[in-house]
């Protein structure tokens, strides 16, 4: 039987189903126990220093623990903490990113996903070079800087060159003020050898949803393909990592499996790459399990409520306290608008799941022939950008660390050190007034600039307020573009 080693390289020694099953035992035998859930609450609270902020995080046991608990006065203190360490660390800023799906083609099966390679019915599609630069010109049209670009697992539809291809063909693209600053890479597992030219060809984080860490469950998911192999797939962040990628994003799909098991895996994981890399998770995404072309959800019985939904979301953001957390248009407004005041730090607008689903259609319009799965936010980036400032967020469009070299472990050290946002904020206020100037409506920027002009007036550092300031009018009275900190 495996032993537990969050520093072992071997999938089901850190991610141990033996160790798993006994936190969920003591999470549960301690879920009323009010002084150790105050200890733990105590020790997930950020701590005030003299250079910013300090958190401690949560181990995969303490983290479960809270998750168990089901005493209504802690789960607020527990929301209350969340929206604390998310303030502290990323401000008020939410980064905005959309979704660019290159192919369909997959020889998988994915029992959760239309994809799969006996969906006969669906049609197959793979956008040629000229329908890249197409979709790249929609989004960059709607204000779009930063892509994660999604792909079917086919060797001989997608194979890395033709990932790489798309990936230049991105970052060529210039249309009027419009350019991808930011490609993060979300496709199947592949080898050291491939990360190192991803890497090479300048994404930003690579992104594997684990979809379940229960491995009976795993295989039984997939059944055939090359994702049939959990321990390859587990394993995918270390060999990213090998080839050089230092910003890599985890998330399960809750529903697979039952919420409890994931989420303790999905701590494992992060503890995981901090023990042996030195950086945990980049990002954290929480997706939830949703209809699409011939998936059911309420086929898979492990479905989780909208409360439930969020009490995850909050203890991850305990947990993890230097993540981003991403929450797609999966989830409708509410959701997401409850989600974004306990640790959210990342949302997709006016995104579609479709192999070339942007170029040629209107805001209001939406192919759903080749989606992955419904998209519940229907809203444009418009609308969205415009909602987040009423709800008192800062929607960015900012790359700047990236661009900078401001990643893997250096992005973490000026995270837990409590000094990115010396960074981000000057660079959320201008990448948002690039926004407003080249594609908000009418509305929105009036809002926007309501909102540049309060949150310039916050910002601390005097030297930094001023250099902002004079970009922002830089940016308002030329065609310049890109200030960053």
């Amino acid at each position: 039987m495996a032993v537990y080693n969050p520093k072992s390289l071997h999938a089901e020694e850190f991610i141990n189903d033996g160790e798993i099953l006994e936190t969920l035992a003591y999470a549960e035998a301690n879920k009323n126990n009010e002084a150790l859930i105050d200890e733990i609450l105590e020790k997930a609270r950020p701590q005030k220093t003299a250079t910013g902020w300090n958190c401690k995080g949560l181990s995969h046991r303490e983290a479960s623990v809270l998750l168990a608990c089901d005493i209504p006065e802690k789960i607020e203190k527990m929301y209350k903490i969340a929206e604390e360490i998310k303030l502290a660390f990323y401000g008020n800023r939410i980064v905005i990113f959309a979704p660019l799906y290159l192919s369909n083609y997959c020889v998988n099966g994915c029992v959760y996903c239309p994809y799969h390679a006996k969906n006969k019915h669906i049609p197959r599609k793979k956008l040629t070079q000229d329908e890249v630069r197409d979709e790249v010109i929609a989004l960059q049209d709607m204000g779009h800087k930063r892509l994660a670009i999604e792909a079917g697992e086919d060797p001989k539809n997608n194979p890395i060159e033709y990932i790489l291809e798309c990936i230049k063909t991105i970052y060529s693209v210039k249309h009027k003020n419009g350019a991808i600053r930011r490609v993060n890479v979300n496709i199947a597992a592949t080898t050291v050898e491939n990360y190192r030219k991803l890497k090479d060809a300048g994404i930003g984080t690579y992104i594997l949803f684990q979809e379940t860490y229960h491995k009976e469950s795993y295989l039984q998911l997939h059944p055939t393909g090359p994702k049939h192999d959990y321990d390859y797939h587990t394993e995918a962040m270390d060999r990213a990592m090998e080839g050089g990628i230092d910003d890599v994003g985890l998330g399960v799909l809750f529903g697979l499996e039952l919420y409890k098991y994931e989420f303790a895996g999905l701590i494992m994981h992060a503890e995981h790459l901090e023990a042996v890399h030195g950086v945990g998770p980049h990002t954290i995404s929480v997706p939830r399990v949703k209809h699409a072309d011939d998936i059911d959800p309420t086929a898979f019985d492990n479905g989780i409520d909208d409360d439930t939904f969020a009490k995850i979301t909050a203890c991850i953001r305990l947990a993890v306290p230097y993540t981003g957390i991403i929450i797609s248009t999966r989830e409708n407004e509410t959701v997401r608008g409850k989600l974004l005041n306990l640790g959210v730090s990342q949302v997709s607008g006016g995104s579609r799941t479709s192999v070339g689903g942007y170029a040629g259609y209107t805001p209001e319009e939406r192919p759903h022939d080749t989606e992955q799965f419904d998209v519940s936010d229907q809203r444009s980036l418009d609308e969205v950008v415009h909602w987040l400032m009423d709800c008192g967020h800062i929607p960015s469009f900012c790359t700047a660390c990236y661009r900078e070299g401001r990643t893997g472990d250096r992005f973490m050290s000026l995270c837990k050190a409590g000094q990115i946002s010396n960074c981000c904020h000057p660079n959320a206020l201008m990448t948002l007034t690039e926004y407003l100037i080249d594609y908000a409506s009418e509305e929105t920027k009036k809002k926007g600039f309501e909102v540049i002009e309060r949150e310039l007036a916050n910002i601390p550092n005097e030297k930094v307020r001023a250099i902002a300031a004079q970009h922002i009018e830089d940016i308002k009275n030329s065609n310049r573009r890109d200030f960053r900190f």
